[in-house]
């Protein structure tokens, strides 16, 4: 028996989770960046750089194992989440960034606290995934209160100065502890569940089925660690990419206030998503000078 979960055959669940649990097992053994005599140096970033693409290639081969079991249209729709959701992570490298600065957290450490981060993000984004996709299965008018609060998303981060503004005010009065890392745990989950309630929305105005948007959902969720550390020397230096992740939840929420009455095929929801994050990136890299310096409130040398 071929027994059906949430749109989805059982086996289809499994599969993917067992998936999921040897990407995780195997970036958790991935060594970590000391320098030449045993010391935590500079972070090199060659190697999360080549298992943010391995993780991405993992994605693009899932995309096409869908395209020929559910057809063109769930692969598009995987692809559409993915992208979207990989874009608003970047909103929480940032958070992150500053979080580990804040705190004073060392490259170890850091290892550690995102590592966790990613097992409570992936439990956080399957109870929201499952309360999103049965509220708008039973009630259209939510699909309005969605687009609502992405409009609202993307206005607050056009206003700001960076994306590093949505960083909720009471992490700055949060300690380390000498002697654990879970006060810095907490920051990165709770700071998660409050993008998940941009980004899960956002992928749930491309597609309405469980199984493409929880998967988009994990496969980039998977990637996080490692963009963080291939990204964390680079992410000051993104001055304008506040604007185009405002303007790509800005489109979605348009995307999603106006589905009733006008369709934008996913192909070209896609190819406009991002058309707005090259445009901006590219921008940031050309004329975004030199990087910020973002500060929480702690001073001293990271540990």
């Amino acid at each position: 028996m071929n027994q059906v979960f949430a749109g989805a055959p059982v086996l289809w669940w499994v599969g993917f989770h067992l998936a999921v649990l040897a990407l995780i097992t195997a970036d958790s053994l991935l060594p970590e960046s000391p320098s030449h005599d045993g010391k935590e140096g500079p972070p090199r970033t060659t190697l999360p750089w080549v298992w943010s693409l391995f993780v991405a290639l993992v994605a693009l081969g899932f995309a096409f194992w869908l395209n020929f079991e559910r057809g063109h249209q769930t692969a598009l729709e995987f692809v559409s989440g993915y992208v979207i959701e990989t874009s608003l992570s970047v909103d929480n490298l940032f958070v992150f960034l500053i979080l580990f600065r804040g705190f004073r957290i060392g490259q170890r450490q850091q290892h550690k606290a995102l590592l966790w981060g990613v097992f409570g993000a992936i439990a956080l984004r399957a109870c929201f995934i499952a309360l999103g996709v049965s509220l708008l299965s039973r009630f259209a008018w939510i699909t309005y209160v969605f687009g609502a609060l992405l409009l609202f998303a993307a206005i607050r981060l056009v206003k700001g100065t960076s994306a590093a503004d949505a960083l909720p005010q009471w992490v700055v009065h949060l300690q380390k502890s000498a002697h654990t890392l879970l006060p810095v745990i907490i920051a990165v989950e709770l700071t998660d569940l409050l993008f998940a309630i941009d980004s899960i929305p956002a992928v749930l105005a491309v597609s309405r089925d469980p199984f493409v948007v929880y998967t988009s959902n994990i496969a980039a969720i998977l990637g996080l660690r490692s963009l963080y550390f291939a990204l964390s020397s680079l992410l000051d230096r993104f001055h304008y990419l506040h604007y185009g992740l405002g303007a790509l939840l800005g489109f979605v929420a348009l995307k999603m206030l106006l589905s009733h009455w006008v369709e934008i095929p996913v192909i070209w929801s896609l190819a406009t998503m991002a058309a707005i994050l090259v445009v901006c990136a590219g921008a940031s890299i050309l004329f975004g000078g030199k990087p910020k310096k973002h500060t929480t409130g702690h001073t001293g040398p990271a540990e």
